[in-house]
């Protein structure tokens, strides 16, 4: 089977003055969004600090402004994985990695999950 050219839809690329690059707000609302509409589990601390775990607890994400061993090493997100047939992992992001990159990164581990 063939298609006309002519009825698939044209791609749109921005030109490269209209892009507009995410830059960080330091706040976290993009990814406690996600994890809230995904039925994670999300606790909050008095000192501002929150921590977030899967509904089956292999993956959990932490938001560390006011953590000060996360500060010594310049992150703010900490995201460890722990697979249930294979070596646990951690992805860290630093303060100025805008909250929708995070948000982004989970999204897709989220998708790309075998469960």
């Amino acid at each position: 089977m063939t298609t006309s050219a002519t009825l698939l839809p044209a791609v749109v690329r921005p030109a490269p003055e209209d892009r507009c690059w995410f830059s960080s707000d330091h706040c976290a609302g993009p990814v406690l969004d996600l994890l809230d509409s995904l039925g994670w589990a999300v606790v909050d601390t008095p000192e501002a600090n929150v921590h977030a775990t899967s509904p089956d607890g292999h993956v959990y994400v932490g938001w560390l402004p006011e953590d000060p061993a996360a500060w010594k090493r310049d992150i703010v997100w900490r995201v460890q994985v722990l697979p249930a047939d294979g070596a646990p992992w951690v992805q860290e992001f630093g303060i100025h990695t805008p909250s929708e990159a995070v948000a982004g990164f989970l999204a897709a581990l989220v998708a790309h999950s075998s469960h």
